[in-house]
């Protein structure tokens, strides 16, 4: 059956491309074709209308969505010959988008330097350590509701990103006569002043800060507006009121702004999201303004399937107070595809869990005996909750019996042997912990139980194998010192995670980790992960070394808060962005999960769930007083339009074969529950003799096409010096804890952008040694606590008189300085390459090219090949900025900040004639990465003495 529309866009989809001023909105149903409109659409605007691509903003739902899209869009311009550079476009998330506004902006707000960007975990676990600070706030039993710890912290989240998602104003909540609102009021004013404290910002406030960006600087809104001509909002129906807000702040006057969803299929109220953003957009302009198309033929799924969803949602009246809460629509089948004449709606049911799990087996066997289903990966379980007791006993059923599952985000994380043998490890290792965890005789934490049976028993059967020998004994006298610590150690708990890779016992996950099985690398790739938590452990708590005084406090936290709220709460295994699911692997993933996703054949599951209530009291009573705008949808039908928004994405998810599957009649309750009956019991049994899979064609999962983007710096430079360290810090995901050096050279290089940032605003003045120190000692305070390193005074002293030779050389050239920290990328036909360089002024109006390195300058002779690495990255640089700027370089320096007294310069004329060979030296470089070719001749002394993977290495 035919995917995707190959002869060129429908009426629908041209209508859509071509309309580009003003507001349109596109309703999208499931399957219609909406990522190739965009990509049309902004073909459209770069191609015919002469558009640049740094005057489109594009917000897609995920980073991935956005990845996708910009492959997809320089395969269709490559195809015509029209080069652009892309990566100038602002596209991604809005979050990310938004990060961007302050990132370019950061002096006009509250953000310093090297700010840290919590995730959710790290935001609730920052208000759990300051959460007697919110109990002691008048009226916080409002906002805590009866809760205390962690649960108290998640509370508190909810309540304070609800807050700055609808950007309501703290100064209203405080001056509220209900003292619930207060409450909240004093809380929020809290928690802002906490991230103001410690320089951070959560995701909420991302966007909180980039609406106060614009608003109170027009300056910087005028600029943009300037800039970014033509704007593009993917799943619209998810937005907040926030991102309303800022949306219709950059678009006008001219509102040249296209949004794009599907009311159906809208999921995130639980995050903020408002439906009525796409309910009501036609009406915030004046009539006949708003364009609207509706694309309604489905290239994805058979009619059968079409007519179920759209039964589904006929179901539930829609109506209240006179309004209709979802765009009419009729969803198509592609009138020009052959559809296999079969029922491909059906149900797999059984009437006891043994029963059940069974005829799910039977299904799935007949479908690949059948021979249509050809990989396993070619099915979709979905259910509201893979956690749930029900979807974890029918994906142990299915591994028992033979058919592997591929389920990143189900919470087995810490279930898995490598996590448990590295958590029994670090146990062994700290022989006080038993006495240490349990303060009090009266407390107990269920975790216990897993540390001790799961984690510590297991490895210490490990231990008594007579390979694990060697490990046993450094085990034991690691184990002594620490018993009766006396004095500091050189190491932290990460460090000794890393002296425990170089044993067989967990260096075997490490070995071959490079054919790309998402499957088959997953332990090692999870040790990566562990690496990071204790890392951020680390950074949290500012610990770099163990001493007698902190050891007992921070084992404590360790085990008692941190590993127990990351088990109790989400830890997700790695998943790869380029796949769907492993081959081989049947997929388990939430109703959420799969939005945006396609799979031949879609099981859904949790039909046994009912509508469930997310407001509360006082959540109602924001809504109705203290929202911008007063409620939309009727509160008590909520949950209802959620649920079947919810079940009709899952539904529309399926190509060839939509499975509805459930354990009937659970302890006297009717399975499925009523909600699902009008529609369930019309679907005939999988049994049915109508049923014959052998006449039926199943779609393979497709890979999704995705350019990765790679840093000079970050990837070629990394990769070039040692190839293996490329792998286990940059491929697997290992949080390195030895980066000092990288330290020094970022504070040389922030410092010194800071002066050219004064100098081209025209403060040359202000560039004084006192100032150069200020910023100096701010750069230096944030950039240790962010990345949990510090340098002795020496090094300090040393990064600063780097900064100050510097003035002291160019203070008389100030004027040559043209632009700092400019962005340079290049987009390949596979890859993006991505760095940053600085520009000054050259002769007869050229320009020339300055990179900065915060050490000596080499011995030309004796170090010419890493000379000549920098000279291929300037001149691939020279390349990137004559191609989309007027300017023409001439020369190109590497500028050393280490030289004492020489000239710091080393200084290349342009060779345009080489930049072909560069260009493929590149080509290689990345070619070698995406084929995880990271084989080495020998290994770089140099390098190895500072290297975290340097006992792994030595054990080899």
């Amino acid at each position: 059956m035919k995917q995707k529309p190959t002869s060129g866009p429908n009426s629908q989809q041209q209508e859509a491309i071509h309309i580009t001023e003003g507001p349109l909105l596109i309703i999208a149903g499931p399957g219609s074709g909406k990522t190739f409109t965009l990509v049309e659409r902004i073909y459209h605007l770069i191609s015919e209308k002469n558009i640049q691509p740094e005057q489109l903003f594009v917000s897609t739902f995920t980073e991935k969505a956005a990845a996708e899209l910009i492959t997809r869009v320089s395969s269709r311009l490559a195809a015509d010959n029209i080069a652009v550079n892309l990566n100038e476009m602002y596209i991604g998330t809005f979050h990310s988008i938004c990060l961007r506004f302050l990132e370019e902006n950061r002096e006009f707000t509250r953000l310093k330097r090297s700010f840290t960007l919590l995730d959710q975990f790290d935001q609730q676990y920052f208000l759990y350590q300051k959460l007697s600070e919110y109990q002691n706030i008048e009226g916080s039993e409002y906002i805590l509701e009866n809760t205390r710890g962690w649960w108290a912290a998640e509370k508190l989240m909810m309540w304070v990103n609800k807050v700055s998602e609808e950007a309501l104003d703290p100064k209203v909540l405080l001056n509220a006569l209900e003292p619930e609102v207060q409450a909240l009021g004093r809380c929020y004013q809290q928690y802002q002043k906490h991230l103001e404290e410690e320089n951070y910002l959560d995701f909420s406030t991302i966007q909180l800060e980039a609406l106060r960006l614009l608003e109170g600087h027009p300056e910087i809104l005028n600029e943009i507006r300037e800039k970014i001509q033509y704007l593009m909002v993917d799943e619209y129906q998810d937005t907040n009121t926030i991102q309303e807000r800022i949306l219709f702040t950059l678009a006008k006057p001219d509102f040249n702004l296209c949004v794009v969803g599907d009311d159906d299929q809208g999921l995130y109220r639980f995050r903020g999201a408002t439906i009525r953003n796409i309910l009501e957009f036609p009406q915030q302009f004046p009539s006949d303004v708003c364009k609207q198309v509706s694309l309604t033929t489905n290239y994805r799924s058979h009619p059968d399937i079409i007519e179920f969803y759209d039964k589904w949602m006929e179901t539930l009246d829609w109506t209240a107070d006179g309004k209709i809460f979802r765009y009419e629509k009729e969803i198509v089948p592609d009138a020009e595809a052959d559809f296999t004449d079969m029922p491909t709606t059906l149900k797999v049911t059984g009437n006891n869990p043994k029963n059940w799990h069974k005829e799910v087996l039977a299904f799935l066997y007949r479908l690949r005996d059948s021979g249509a289903l050809t990989d396993w990966n070619q099915v979709a379980f979905l259910f509201r909750s893979v956690k749930s007791q029900k979807a974890v006993a029918l994906a142990e059923a299915l591994e028992a019996d033979g058919i592997p599952v591929y389920s990143p985000r189900s919470n087995l994380f810490f279930d898995r042997t490598e996590i448990r043998l590295m958590i029994g490890a670090l146990i062994f290792l700290f022989p006080q912990f038993p006495e240490v965890r349990q303060w009090n005789k009266n407390v107990w934490f269920d975790i216990w139980d897993y540390y001790d049976n799961d984690c510590f028993q297991e490895f210490t059967t490990e231990l008594r194998k007579p390979e694990n020998q060697p490990l046993l004994e450094w085990c034991r006298r690691q184990a002594r010192v620490h018993r009766t610590l006396t004095e500091g150690t050189d190491y932290a708990f990460s460090g000794l995670f890393y002296v425990l890779l170089q044993f067989p016992l967990f260096s075997q996950y490490l070995g071959d980790v490079t054919q790309g099985d998402v499957i088959g690398s997953r332990p090692a790739r999870n040790l990566a992960i562990f690496s990071q938590m204790l890392n951020k452990y680390e950074y949290i708590h500012r610990i770099n070394v163990l001493t007698p005084n902190n050891l007992d406090r921070n084992l404590q936290r360790l085990f008692n808060q941190f590993f127990r709220f990351l088990k109790e709460g989400n830890i997700f295994e790695y998943e790869d962005a380029s796949e769907y699911a492993p081959s081989g692997c049947v997929s388990f993933m939430t109703i959420h999960q799969s939005k945006g996703l396609e799979f031949p054949v879609v099981i859904v599951g949790s039909m046994e769930v009912t509508p469930w209530e997310r407001s509360n009291d006082l959540d109602a009573l924001l809504q109705r007083k203290y929202y911008s705008k007063k409620p939309f949808e009727p509160l008590d039908q909520t949950k209802n339009y959620d649920f079947w928004r919810l079940f009709y994405t899952a539904f529309s998810r399926a190509q060839n074969l939509l499975i509805l599957t459930c354990q009937e009649q659970v302890s006297g309750r009717r399975v499925p529950s009523k909600y699902f009956k009008s529609v369930y019991d019309l679907l005939p049994p999988w049994r049915t003799a109508s049923f014959q899979p052998e006449n039926l064609t199943l779609e393979t999962i497709k890979d999704v096409d995705l350019k990765n983007e790679y840093s000079f710096t970050s990837h070629i430079t990394v990769f070039e010096n040692c190839a293996r360290q490329y792998k286990f810090y940059r491929d697997i995901g290992f949080a390195p804890i030895r980066r000092n050096p990288i330290l020094f050279g970022t504070l040389v290089h922030q410092t010194i952008e800071d002066i050219h940032k004064a100098v081209l605003r025209g403060e040359e003045h202000i560039v004084t040694d006192d100032q150069i120190e200020n910023w100096f000692e701010t750069n230096y305070t944030h950039l240790s606590r962010q990345e949990r390193l510090y340098l002795r005074q020496e090094a300090q002293d040393a990064a600063l008189d780097h900064v100050l030779r510097y003035v002291d050389r160019e203070r008389s050239t100030w004027n040559r300085i043209r632009e700092t920290e400019v962005e340079v990328s290049l987009v390949k036909d596979l890859y993006i390459l991505k760095g940053h360089v600085d520009l000054i002024r050259g002769e007869d109006g050229t320009v020339e090219i300055v990179d900065f390195k915060s050490e000596k300058k080499p011995d030309l002779v004796s170090e010419w090949e890493k000379v000549e690495r920098y000279r291929r990255q300037l001149e691939v640089y020279a390349h990137i900025i004559e191609g989309r700027t007027e300017h023409t370089i001439s020369k190109m320096h590497l500028y050393y900040t280490g030289e004492d007294d020489g000239n710091p310069y080393v200084s290349f004329d342009k060779d345009t004639r080489s930049i072909e060979q560069t260009v493929a030296t590149f080509d290689g470089i990345v070619a070698r990465i995406e084929n995880k070719d990271f084989e080495i001749a020998a290994r770089p002394d140099r390098l190895c003495r500072n290297c975290d993977m340097k006992a792994y290495c030595d054990a080899m």
